[in-house]
This record gives structure tokens, C-alpha cells and sequence, in this order.
């Protein structure tokens, strides 16, 4: 069975763990990359938990941390909500953390009155553009390439209306 956990600042260091496993294990599906993850001092890693604007969820399979997940106001278009830093662990995909993570963050997003859901994903990463598309995410036509020295990898923006 999957269980998703919101978590706070007490948690900091599953966060953390759990982070830095998702960027060893698909460091070209991240923006920031595990050194300079692994650098930030545990302070930091606290403030990210404690943004009440904000909801970071971990998914377990039993009772191990497979996934993870954040809700926070789009950077782009602090109106909308942002999905970001999701990841499943290799071992746990196909046995519904994605969607499990996902619904969290829809739910969390409607109840703090976004009315859109958006996220970015790789056109390289197959399985996350078809769980996104199977959660009703729709491209939107807007684009990013990441900085150099990965400026190879572009990433496409999907939404999900929440309105309806």
C-alpha cells in the first residue's frame, strides 16, 4: 500500500536523504544537481519544510521513503501552483507513488485556491511525460533548457486546470 507523508521541519533529514537519492538517481530530471544539494547546511534544509506556502510530501511503500514530491506557488506565475523535485525511486515505479505523490499535490494546490497545477518535464524521461499525461497534464507550449553546462537538456511546461 502507498502512504503519502507531509512533512515539516523535524523531517528534514528524510527530505534531505531522499533528495539527494532522486538527484544521484536522475540527475538530468532536476535543475539543481546533488553537489550543490549535498552542500547545504542543515539550516537550510529546515526552511525549505518550513515555507508554509509551500508542501514537500514523501511516498512510502512499506514503510520505506520511495518518492517524493513539492507544492509550491509556480515560479513563474505565483498564482498557479508548481510541482517540482517529484521523483519515485526505481525499485517503487509502476505500484502508484507517482500518482499518489501527484493527487497529494492536486489537493493541496485546490484547497489553497490555485487554479492551475504545472510542472516540467524532459521530453528524454518517457515514463514521467506518460504519467503526467495519464494525471491529465497538457503541455502548454512553453519551454526551458537548463543552464550550462546542460544547457542540452529542455524541458517542456504541462498543466492541469484545477477549476474544473
Amino acid at each position: 500500500m502507498v502512504v503519502v507523508e507531509r512533512v515539516g521541519p523535524a523531517h528534514w533529514a528524510r527530505a534531505r536523504a531522499i533528495r539527494l537519492r532522486a538527484l544521484r538517481d536522475a540527475p538530468d530530471a532536476f535543475w539543481s544537481t546533488i553537489e550543490q544539494e549535498a552542500a547545504l547546511d542543515d539550516a537550510v534544509w529546515r526552511q525549505r519544510l518550513e515555507r508554509r506556502e509551500a508542501v514537500t510530501l514523501i511516498g512510502l511503500v512499506d514503510d520505506a521513503d520511495v518518492g517524493m514530491a513539492v507544492g509550491a506557488p509556480h515560479h513563474a506565475q505565483p498564482t498557479d501552483a508548481g510541482l517540482y523535485a517529484m521523483w519515485v525511486a526505481p525499485s517503487a515505479r509502476g505500484r502508484g507513488v507517482g500518482e499518489a505523490l501527484i493527487s497529494a499535490v492536486v489537493d493541496w494546490a485546490c484547497a489553497a485556491g490555485h487554479p492551475r497545477l504545472r510542472l516540467d518535464v524532459a521530453d528524454a524521461n518517457p515514463h514521467a511525460v506518460g504519467l503526467y499525461e495519464r494525471m491529465g497534464f497538457a503541455p502548454t507550449g512553453v519551454t526551458y533548457r537548463f543552464p550550462p553546462p546542460r544547457d542540452h537538456i529542455v524541458e517542456h511546461e504541462r498543466a492541469l486546470d484545477l477549476r474544473s
